[in-house]
């Protein structure tokens, strides 16, 4: 549970007695690797905080290709947030790349613990903003206007940890790009890097 207190708290200074609170609606679940948690189409209610694992954040085109969005390890919260808010199905999926343990909780239950504990409201605002508006923002413009190489490179500033744990096509999906497009970069990398 430690873990859960400090990225609570690495969004907001909520008191002991609102962590107490919210620590009473989770429940600790288990995520086989090569599970899904949502599918895309469910209409999501949790919310899971990452305690170990890895889960991958995608939508599935119409022609089958996966398109990652991003990747969720260690110490993230993760739902489909924009579904579970609007109660639509959701466009995403969320894939466990690895065996993954989750501390998850109801969305029903959330809202009345913010309706009871403004700390608690503060910080899933401050968490909405940081995750879902700046970073969001970020990476878009990234997406759009940066070169492969330079996103490449932004993604292992961003997910150091994460290089050794995804396959190439994983980190090719969420770059936008083709595996071979991905190898060719980290070949001409390889020699500024040793």
């Amino acid at each position: 549970m430690e873990s859960f207190r400090q990225a609570v708290l690495s969004y907001y200074p909520v008191s002991e007695d609102s962590l107490s609170a919210f620590e009473s609606i989770l429940r600790p679940k288990f995520i086989p690797k090569h599970s899904f948690y949502l599918h895309q189409g469910d209409i999501p209610r949790t919310i899971a905080f990452i305690e170990r694992g890895l889960f991958s954040y995608f939508y599935t085109a119409e022609n089958g290709d996966a398109v990652i969005k991003k990747f969720f390890p260690e110490h993230y919260f993760i739902s489909s947030t924009a579904a579970m808010l609007s109660g639509t199905p959701s466009l995403f999926s969320i894939y466990a790349l690895e065996g993954t343990q989750v501390f998850e909780y109801e969305s029903a239950a959330f809202r009345q613990l913010m309706n009871q504990h403004t700390d608690i409201a503060h910080f899933q605002i401050r968490y909405l903003e940081k995750n879902w508006v700046i970073d969001k923002e970020e990476r878009e413009l990234t997406l759009k206007y940066k070169p492969a190489k330079e996103h490449y490179l932004e993604f292992i500033d961003q997910y150091p940890s994460l290089q050794n744990r995804l396959k190439q096509h994983e980190i090719a999906s969420y770059l936008g790009i083709t595996p071979t497009q991905l190898s060719r970069i980290k070949k001409e990398l390889k020699p500024q890097h040793m």
